[in-house]
């Protein structure tokens, strides 16, 4: 099987230097990677810890020929990375663990004069006139206002695009992150955040238990239980077994 595999975490650029993220790593993504290339898979790894690779793969034998690693930072350049790929390889599966900035900087301000936001009321006055805001963009933000506020605007769902603008129309895996949720409402979530993404399979965990467990699915129309240490394997296995059936038919 030919699998593109995305891991790690994007970066929201600030300004030049400073930028906002997330927690996560890719170790889960690059060891689903590196596991498909032990079983024989041409694998494309897309992420941004690249580092982790040679890492999590000591004592193995080197990588092939059928092994292919990109690097990324941002939502965007992870965008053209997975646009790329679908569009110019044929793939048969795409594993997309990636943990992707849900929103994108789009400007950085300070309280404009005798502008003042009010915590407590949640509602902006000024003296005189509308309360305003001034733009404070700039290679470097500099730290000498009392307070500063960062505009966000929402980006794309890459995952959604796989099918809905990549046209890609073989295996499809989307991750799903709860915090502070059941496992049963975790489920649920799940299976309606599958559906919305054409995704033929899903892994699903939460915060709280992200060391220790994941749930995979729907196999045999349910999700199983499954521990950290056996995730990438029994990921691969189902992954294996659709697209048997799927070439069958």
């Amino acid at each position: 099987m030919r699998i593109l595999v995305t891991a790690g975490n994007t970066l929201v650029p600030i300004d030049r230097v400073r930028v906002i993220t997330n927690i996560f790593t890719g170790r889960t993504g690059t060891q689903i990677a590196l596991e498909a290339h032990r079983r024989g898979h041409t694998v494309t790894l897309l992420t941004s810890h690249p580092e982790l690779v040679s890492e999590m793969n000591q004592g193995d034998a080197p990588l092939s020929q059928a092994w292919t690693a990109h690097s990324y930072r941002t939502f965007d350049d992870l965008q053209v990375l997975m646009e790329k790929c679908l569009r110019g390889d044929e793939l048969d599966a795409v594993i997309h663990s990636a943990a992707v900035s849900d929103y994108r900087g789009a400007g950085i301000y300070a309280p404009g004069p005798q502008t003042q936001f009010h915590a407590d009321s949640g509602q902006w006055t000024t003296a005189a006139g509308p309360p305003t805001l001034v733009d404070r963009a700039a290679g470097k933000v500099k730290s000498d206002e009392p307070e500063l506020w960062l505009r966000l605007v929402r980006t794309p769902k890459l995952v959604d695009l796989v099918r809905a603008d990549w046209a890609f129309r073989g295996l499809l895996v989307k991750f799903k992150l709860e915090v502070g949720v059941t496992e049963g409402q975790l489920l649920e979530i799940a299976e309606r955040s599958r559906c919305q993404s054409a995704a033929d399979l899903m892994v699903a965990n939460t915060l709280e238990g992200a060391h220790a467990w994941a749930y995979l699915g729907p196999l045999a129309r349910q999700y199983q239980r499954v521990s950290r240490r056996e995730l990438a394997s029994r990921l691969l296995d189902a992954v294996e077994q659709l697209h048997k059936e799927h070439n069958r038919g």
